[in-house]
């Protein structure tokens, strides 16, 4: 969408701050021996509580209030008796609607017991997302955001995620402007306008550079037993540095 107005913007700061909000206390109450669908349980519970729908289920009919993925998943993770474990590399995506608004956030993160390596990953991915955002404006060209992110894996020996892409989101989950892409594509002639609602969500791995389709017909994982790291938020462009709607 591009936002009309005031309201639009307080409408998507809201839900964004309900996403942000949910993410926080499920990475809170995360615990070894619990299983991820009692962890989806609690973000459930929590978005009701603030009146909020999952997206995924309303729109996609997802099998679960949120996506949570372990280890060797990447994304769209389904919650079931899959018992978290130490050490386990946890990516929660929550996103949701409230009042016609649309959010869309991500986060990953190890359970103790820490491996640096692991670490090292999550924080990385999280800088690139931010170095990311930090860049854009109206008047940037799309591709920018591609050419970011593969500078930035490609400077720590890590790989991207290339069939996984940013989206259009506000009035809807997944909107126009489609496929903006975690690498750079020169023939890519779009342009960033004030206004504009979009994601972005770097997915950086250790080895693989594609994501496969589990037999559950959700799940994305890695082809290999590299592991990978997302972070995501969803920005409002400006004439000035991004307005972040999913922060609490």
């Amino acid at each position: 969408m591009t936002v009309g107005g005031k309201n639009d913007i307080d409408g998507l700061k809201e839900i964004g701050k309900i996403v942000a909000l949910t993410i926080s206390e499920m990475k809170r109450q995360t615990r070894v021996g619990m299983t991820t669908k009692e962890l989806d349980d609690i973000g459930g519970r929590f978005l009701k509580n603030y009146g909020a729908v999952s997206a995924p289920k309303a729109t996609y009919n997802f099998p679960g209030n949120t996506c949570i993925s372990v280890n060797h998943e990447i994304a769209h993770g389904i919650p079931g008796d899959r018992k978290i474990k130490a050490g386990d590399l946890i990516n929660i995506d929550v996103s949701a609607e409230l009042g016609g608004y649309f959010a869309d956030a991500g986060h990953s993160f190890q359970v103790p017991l820490y491996t640096p390596s692991l670490t090292q990953l999550c924080q990385h991915t999280h800088n690139t997302m931010m170095k990311v955002i930090s860049s854009l404006r109206h008047g940037v060209k799309l591709n920018e955001i591609g050419r970011i992110i593969q500078s930035e894996a490609r400077k720590s020996g890590y790989k991207v995620i290339m069939n996984l892409c940013s989206h259009g989101i506000g009035r809807s989950l997944h909107e126009t402007p489609n496929d903006i892409l975690p690498f750079y594509n020169k023939d890519d002639k779009r342009v960033l306008k004030e206004g504009m609602v979009i994601t972005i969500e770097p997915f950086l791995t250790t080895g693989a550079e594609y994501a496969v389709e589990s037999p559950d017909g959700w799940t994305l994982c890695v082809p290999d037993n590299s592991f990978c790291a997302q972070h995501e938020h969803t920005i409002i462009i400006t004439r000035d540095r991004p307005i972040i709607t999913t922060v609490a």
